[in-house]
C-alpha cells in the first residue's frame, strides 16, 4: 500500500461531491475536484462495498467454478465463487459465507492472497482474493433470493485454457487464476 503522501504532485482534491444515484448495490457520485495544476474538473464514479473471490481447491486438485447469468452483458459467465462484503463484515467471514451459500462447501484452511481493484477508472471497488483448502461438502446451495447459478469443477489447466479460448473473460476470475497458478505451481 502506498503512503498517502507519495506522488502528491498527482493528487486531485475534492471540492464538493453530489450523490447522483443510490441503489441496493451502487452509489454513483459526481465530484468537482481541483487538479494538480490548480484547475477544476469533474469526476464520475461508483462507490461499491467491495467483494471477495475464492479459489476453492478440492482434494482432487480441481477448482470449484460457477456459471451465472450476468444481466448487463446478457450472458452466462464462468467464474470463481464470489460475493459482496456486507457492511461491517470481516472479509474472511464474507469468503466463508459466500463459499457455503454458493457451493455448499466449507474449508478448514484459508489463505488471504491479496486485493484487486477491477475498475480503477470509475469505481472504488476492491475484491479480496482468498485460497480455500480442506473443502468439505456441508449442504446444498443456500442461494440468495433471485440468485441462480450452476456449480462445476475444472482443473487449473482447463481453467487457464478457458482463459486462452475466451471462455473465461471475468476479470476477478482471471486475476484470481493468476494467483492460483503462482501459489499452486510456483510456491508463492
Amino acid at each position: 500500500m502506498k503512503n498517502q503522501h507519495e506522488h502528491v504532485h498527482l493528487h486531485e482534491i475534492e471540492i464538493d461531491s453530489t450523490q447522483v444515484f443510490h441503489g441496493k448495490l451502487l452509489d454513483v457520485r459526481l465530484d468537482r475536484v481541483r487538479l494538480p495544476d490548480g484547475h477544476e474538473s469533474t469526476r464520475e464514479y461508483v462507490i461499491h462495498q467491495g467483494a471477495v473471490v475464492i479459489i476453492a481447491l478440492l482434494d482432487s486438485g480441481e477448482l470449484i467454478f460457477e456459471r451465472q447469468f450476468r444481466y448487463p452483458l446478457q450472458q452466462a459467465f464462468l467464474e470463481l465463487p464470489a460475493g459482496k462484503i456486507e457492511p461491517g463484515e470481516e472479509v474472511l467471514l464474507t469468503a466463508t459465507r459466500e463459499l457455503l451459500e454458493e457451493t455448499g462447501h466449507s474449508a478448514t484452511e484459508w489463505r488471504y492472497l491479496g486485493v484487486m481493484h477491477p475498475c480503477i477508472g470509475y469505481s472504488n471497488e476492491r475484491i479480496e482474493i482468498f485460497l480455500a483448502r480442506g473443502l468439505q461438502r456441508e449442504s446444498g446451495q443456500q442461494l440468495d433470493h433471485g440468485e441462480f447459478l450452476d456449480v462445476l469443477n475444472l482443473s487449473l489447466d482447463a481453467a487457464l485454457q478457458a482463459i486462452r479460448d475466451g471462455k473465461i473473460t471475468d476479470g476477478k476470475t482471471i486475476c484470481a487464476l493468476f494467483w492460483a497458478e503462482k501459489v499452486l505451481r510456483c510456491g508463492w
